[in-house]
């Protein structure tokens, strides 16, 4: 199933991909590995599903956080990158502890992405926006 889902979120069929995650929110794990893809379509798609289900949908996305988190430490910067910055799309205090965990990457780009992250949730945070609800 993932990668058919991927699949199609790289031939850019995105709003069926989010309407079927609204559909079932036992595909809210995948998000994770969509991140890992190697393909830079999927790993945008996966931004965007989030992006698009942060609203209605934020407590399963909330419950994936450590799947996505694992990719932090992705040996592809780039994949490190995109990590950090969903975690900090989803603006979650429940993200901080792997971000902090990750924020001496070698790598200066994922590094400073990794530290807007923490600033982004830390900001939403003091004014009562980290918390998403339903």
């Amino acid at each position: 199933m993932r990668k058919t889902i991927a699949d199609y979120m790289e031939q850019g069929f995105l709003e069926n991909i989010i309407d079927m995650f609204k559909h079932d929110t036992t595909l809210y794990p995948l998000i994770g590995e969509f991140l890992a893809d190697e393909r830079g379509r999927v790993r945008l798609g996966a931004v965007a599903l989030v992006e698009a289900l942060k609203e209605g949908y934020s407590k399963k996305i909330i419950e994936v956080i450590p799947l996505i988190a694992k990719n932090l430490k992705n040996p592809n910067p780039t994949i490190r990158g995109d990590t950090a910055y969903l975690l900090g799309i989803i603006g979650h205090k429940d993200a901080l502890p792997y971000l902090k965990e990750a924020s001496n990457d070698e790598n200066p780009i994922v590094k400073w992405i990794i530290e807007e992250s923490i600033d982004i949730i830390k900001a939403q945070d003091s004014i009562g926006l980290g918390e998403l609800h339903e």
